[in-house]
């Protein structure tokens, strides 16, 4: 006899088609319909390629991905925040650039992502082996859950004649002979050659002077993290590089971002061996210890590197944060940033980062690529926070002038120059871009770059890390700027028509069969919210741990952008288990609205679950 208590009913919803203008990639050609995938556990993956967590999902998937290739099919569908991620082409490349391996739909119109009425990236769905939507997750950790279920909508079809299993509709790419493929980070060594992070392919590159002579390769090519000798050790999308200075050997060594394995390596630069000198290999939750030990605090996609005031420091992308690694006692801690995403400046305990992913040290402060913002900022020697270009989230283009008014797009990379500016990557404007803090004006140095990420200074000319075209460029630098038309971009994500007054935010959280909230130590949940402009909000903003709050909306404000930001931590409910495995759930909104009198009084965000 089973006392077991019944499994919940699922909520069932019909799937809406999938639908995309740049259509489908990694099919071998073919067109996809969801009655091609009847039978099988379909997850949708809304995802853009700018997104920090969306490529933490992407990682999350891949076991589940492996396991249940035969019932699963994961589709991408490529939603795009920049102008430049609707271009067909670039889609493409990032599909390639972070090995995806699963059929994408590119829907540059966002059209499936309305559909599906999703607000935020990344947002998982699931549907059902007859069609039907039975699960949405937004934001990251919730790859447990969804294998969770996987597994009940298994039994559960099998049982009825409904599971098909089988091989996928996924159909690998050619593989190209490019000597890089999507380099990420650059570095001008001792010797005059160029250590570059070869990204797609998990090494580091050593080349010539000339940029294109291969000199060695650096870890074995296969995703993996493991140190030892040059050919042996293992990378995952290796990204900046910076110089340690001169140890016991001549040439010194290298502390390398290694991205995904979310973890700081160090090369020495004589013999090419790797070692590990912070991270765990783990990907840092909130919770986690936030300084200590460097091999034993957990770290977040770290996407860049740069030796300042005697610390190595670290664009923390995966957090919104800036971290330090002291070589002198082998600690590593936050340097600056609160976790929550945007821009705003201050103390470095009250600043806002947004994905940042470039560093740059001059001798009286450190300059950083802010590419979620499209900002260029700067830390001072008192360790406060500036910002030089970009104004938030949603805003940007290309447009020279007055820095107060000057627009970047999603910029990877920053650059000291010997006269006090800097030179901009200016990525999804595949251009260099130069800001003078002397007059406080933005030029364009060089246009027709594809996808730049770094420059290295070489002497009078620099060195343009062009990661989609899978080369180094050498350039001079122009005297004079090159005139570019202006052009000035909003997220092409339509605004949420809301009430004026009272409005009820309400964010969904349904913990994961066989979980319950965490409540050991108190409340499990938080909830952050805040709003541009900031008078948005009358009422209802800062923290608390309630995921639901009333709101009230300015009328005197007619658009914005509500600001939110929630966490969820759920434990195994097993009675028996005196050590069940907990897990963290969190994402963070940036919801676009427009205040009309008809609008919504109710504004629900799916964290997990669906919204009855």
């Amino acid at each position: 006899m089973n006392d077991a208590a019944p499994a919940p009913r699922r909520v069932r919803v019909r799937a809406p088609e999938l639908i995309g203008k740049g259509g489908w990639l990694n099919t071998g050609g073919n067109e996809l319909t969801l009655a091609d995938l009847r039978g099988r556990v379909v997850i949708l993956d809304f995802w853009t390629f700018c997104c920090i967590n969306c490529l933490h999902v992407l990682d999350e998937l891949r076991e589940l991905e492996e396991k249940h290739r035969d019932t699963v099919v994961i589709i991408g569908v490529h939603s795009p925040k920049f102008v430049h991620e609707a271009e067909h082409q670039a889609v493409v490349d990032a599909v390639e650039r972070y090995g995806v391996e699963h059929p994408v739909l590119d829907d540059p119109e966002l059209a499936t992502w309305k559909q599906y009425a999703v607000r935020a990236w990344p947002t998982l769905v699931v549907i059902d082996p007859e069609g039907y939507v039975v699960a949405q997750h937004a934001g990251e950790g919730h790859a447990h859950a969804i294998a969770r279920l996987v597994e009940e909508l298994e039994a559960e079809h099998a049982a009825k004649g409904t599971l098909r299993r089988g091989d996928g509709p996924y159909v690998a790419p050619e593989p190209e002979p490019t000597a890089l493929r999507f380099p990420g980070k650059a570095l001008a060594l001792p010797n005059g050659n160029f250590l570059v992070s070869d990204t797609t392919r998990h090494q580091l590159v050593e080349l010539e002077a000339d940029g294109e002579t291969v000199v060695r390769r650096i870890g074995s090519g296969v995703r993996g993290f493991v140190d030892g000798p040059a050919d042996a050790a293992g990378f995952s999308e290796p990204q900046g590089l910076a110089l340690l200075g001169a140890d016991a050997d001549a040439d010194g060594a290298v502390v390398v971002a290694d991205t995904v394995n979310h973890a700081l390596r160090r090369v020495d630069l004589a013999t090419g061996e790797v070692t590990t000198l912070a991270g765990t290999g783990r990907q840092w939750w909130q919770g986690s210890p936030t300084s200590g030990p460097a091999c034993e605090v957990d770290l977040s996609s770290p996407w860049d590197v740069a030796l300042f005031g005697g610390k190595v420091w670290i664009a923390m992308a995966g957090v919104h944060q800036l971290w330090a690694y002291d070589p002198a006692d082998g600690s590593v801690g936050v340097a600056a940033g609160t976790t929550n995403e945007g821009l705003v400046d201050g103390p470095p305990d009250e600043a806002w980062f947004a994905q940042p992913s470039g560093l740059a040290a001059a001798a009286d402060r450190l300059w950083v690529a802010d590419s979620e913002t499209s900002a260029l900022r700067w830390i001072g020697l008192d360790g406060s926070v500036h910002t030089a270009v970009g104004t938030g989230l949603f805003d940007f283009g290309h447009r020279d002038g007055d820095a107060e008014q000057a627009l970047l797009q999603h910029p990877l990379g920053v650059t000291a120059l010997p006269d006090g500016s800097v030179a901009v990557s200016d990525t999804y404007n595949h251009a260099l871009r130069r800001y003078d803090p002397a007059t406080g004006e933005v030029t364009t140095l060089a246009t027709d770059l594809r996808e730049p990420s770094d420059a290295v200074l070489v002497g009078d000319d620099i060195v343009v890390v062009e990661s989609a075209r899978h080369r180094l460029t050498r350039l001079r630098l122009p005297e004079e700027a090159v005139r570019v038309e202006s052009v000035a971009h909003r997220t092409q994500r339509a605004a949420t028509e809301v009430a004026p007054g009272g409005l009820r935010l309400d964010v969904i959280f349904q913990a994961p069969a066989g979980q319950k909230l965490d409540l050991r130590y108190g409340p499990s949940t938080r909830l952050l919210v805040s709003s541009t402009p900031p008078e948005l909000l009358l009422d209802g903003e800062g923290a608390g741990t309630d995921l639901s709050r009333a709101l009230e909306l300015n009328p005197a404000v007619t658009e914005g952008v509500l600001h939110v930001s929630a966490m969820a931590a759920s434990c195994d409910d097993d009675p028996s288990n005196e050590y069940p495995a907990c897990h963290v759930h969190q994402q963070d909104w940036g919801v676009p609205v427009r205040l009309t009198a008809d609008g919504a009084r109710r504004l629900p965000l799916v964290l997990a679950g669906m919204d009855d």
